[in-house]
């Protein structure tokens, strides 16, 4: 079984000077399959939207790194692991920006990017960046069009959600086309990803907050309709995000992990342990740890 993990982008082990690129290292060495990124602008004292499950947000998200940025020292201290993001919140970003960041961390990795795309839900990030949240939807299509173009025409001109990019060269092309794996379960979603997304990123929470048979239907139901969408259905794939409540044991973790793994057999499957470290020590060892547990199982 491979698995990847979260990089310490959020809480106290963010802190660290030198942590993501020495965590990355680390990781890698003792066998990490991925290494993982959230997205994380604001911890709002008193948010318009609190985090799910929680009252207000996570003590966590005070601290956080910029995703991309993380992504990139990871890039340059590993040869071998898959860089992800679970998840990117993509229309908080100008999309000429967002191509270009992806591209060159895709060609500072040789290829090693899965980015994994959302339009978020935090109306404070969203009323700091500038932009509307109403228009997240339609801004995400319109991003996943300007995607197709910049990676694969050598001169490209766009005509965006509220933006023009004039007919401009741009000769730096990933190493391959990065999978674009797409968030959510809603209905536009799910219909978004069946159309038009390379993969799918479900997420499965320890303890268990629902059945495995949610995602295993869901996922079923969204190589279907990619088939009906004249897409191959055996294409579609799904980057597993596990998240670790605070505590958790990691006995109780790798049991989790092993059984979900086998029912949905995700493509990609990485573990969360930002709620679980304080430190980059702390992030180092629990990840061995988990790897030795998850490899017995």
């Amino acid at each position: 079984m491979r698995i990847g993990f979260s990089l310490p982008v959020f809480g106290k082990a963010a802190a660290t000077p030198g942590g993501v690129a020495r965590y990355a290292r680390a990781a890698e060495e003792a066998g990490a399959a991925g290494l993982w990124v959230g997205d994380r602008l604001l911890s709002p004292v008193k948010p318009v939207v609190p985090y799910p499950g929680y009252e207000t947000m996570p003590d966590e998200f005070r601290t956080a790194q910029d995703p991309f940025a993380a992504l990139a020292i990871a890039a340059a201290v590993t040869e071998t692991v898959i860089l992800g993001s679970s998840t990117i919140n993509a229309t908080q970003y100008q999309p000429a920006n967002l191509a270009r960041l992806l591209t060159s961390i895709d060609v500072a990795s040789n290829g090693r990017l899965l980015p994994g795309l959302g339009i978020g839900w935090s109306p404070d990030e969203y009323d700091a960046v500038g932009i509307p949240m109403s228009e997240r939807g339609k801004r995400l299509d319109d991003l996943l069009d300007l995607l197709d173009t910049w990676w694969s025409k050598d001169i490209v001109s766009h005509e965006g959600v509220g933006y023009k990019i004039a007919e401009s060269y741009v000769d730096l092309k990933p190493v391959r086309k990065p999978p674009v794996h797409l968030a959510g379960f809603g209905e536009k979603s799910l219909r978004r990803v069946a159309e038009r997304a390379d993969g799918w990123l479900p997420v499965w929470s320890i303890p268990e907050a629902f059945p495995a048979d949610v995602l295993t239907s869901t996922l079923a139901k969204l190589r279907a309709d990619a088939e009906r969408a004249g897409r191959d259905p055996g294409a579609l794939s799904a980057a597993l995000r596990v998240n670790a409540a605070p505590d958790t044991k990691p006995e109780d973790i790798a049991e989790s992990v092993v059984k979900i793994v086998s029912i949905l057999e995700p493509d990609h499957t990485f573990i969360d342990i930002s709620y679980l470290t304080s430190s980059v020590d702390e992030h180092i060892d629990l990840t061995g740890r988990l790897l030795e547990l998850t490899a017995q199982g």
